[in-house]
């Protein structure tokens, strides 16, 4: 990776870690609500050992960021070590200055939807940056990659445990609305990840199929396919152009398909995933 990439990285990632420690900090701890994150199992696991949820933080991490090195790689596991420390820093920094944080809210499910969305937010962030807050995110990216599970439902899954075991500390209540804030949290997080990787892919019919083609290729550096198409109704045989690209240049391609040809003939799918096997 270059360097000027690595910089811009590590300044999203920063931002991004800032923020899950703050959702965690001011919407998920007043509540009480310890849902399926390594967060919510140091909530819990702070019940009966005698040290802070910033430090329990630090320690669990530590330990599932040495798994995420040896199955994820070196790129994951260095940006993962920075969020590991990160997290449970600015936690810190947070106990200090705002000590027995109070619900900026006010109401328990507030907080929960709150939480989820900002959170989601976060985590996005880094799984598109290849990183991740660290903690169950790394059990979450470890079942995204060897076992292809969309990253909100892995969420949902390494939470759940976590989350059910919220019954053996508190009420039956808790119980539920943490396993609800768990599902909950993965349905947001796939969100954003669709948001974040959608593709467009973009087919075209038209008279001008080499400047078209001409176009995506060296203009957008861009791949395509051309199919022959033959038409059932007037029995002509045409070239379909075929190509896959992100939201910024399936625009620029559609502005120039404007210009050129607008009788053009164009449709367009969302992908949500281009998988390519390694060899």
């Amino acid at each position: 990776m270059k360097k000027g990439n690595l910089f811009v990285d590590m300044i999203g990632i920063t931002l991004a870690t800032t923020l899950v420690a703050a959702s965690v900090y001011f919407f998920l701890i007043p509540s009480d609500l310890p849902l399926g994150s390594i967060s919510g199992l140091a909530m819990l696991l702070s019940k009966v050992i005698p040290l802070s949820i910033a430090t329990l933080t630090m320690i669990l991490n530590v330990s599932l960021l040495i798994i995420g090195f040896i199955l994820l790689g070196r790129e994951f596991g260095i940006k993962t070590v920075y969020t590991s420390i990160l997290l449970p820093a600015v936690m810190g920094i947070f106990e200090k200055f705002f000590p027995n944080p109070t619900s900026l809210i006010g109401d328990v499910m507030s907080d929960l939807l709150v939480f989820s969305l900002f959170v989601s937010i976060g985590q996005a962030i880094l799984f598109n940056l290849n990183a991740s807050s660290g903690g169950l995110d790394i059990v979450t990216k470890i079942l995204n990659k060897f076992f292809h599970i969309d990253m909100g439902k892995a969420a949902i899954w390494s939470g759940m445990i976590v989350a059910g075991s919220t019954v053996f500390f508190y009420d039956v209540r808790t119980a539920v609305l943490s396993i609800f804030g768990t599902y909950l949290s993965g349905v947001v997080l796939d969100h954003f990840i669709f948001g974040f990787n959608e593709r467009k892919r973009v087919c075209v019919i038209s008279k001008h199929e080499d400047e078209i083609k001409n176009f995506i290729l060296k203009d957008l550096d861009a791949g395509c396919t051309i199919y022959e198409a033959h038409g059932a109704y007037d029995q002509v045989t045409r070239h379909e152009i075929v190509s896959i690209m992100d939201k910024a240049k399936y625009k620029k391609l559609l502005d120039f398909i404007s210009k050129i040809d607008p009788t053009a003939f164009v449709t367009v799918l969302p992908i949500h995933e281009v998988y390519t096997p390694e060899h």
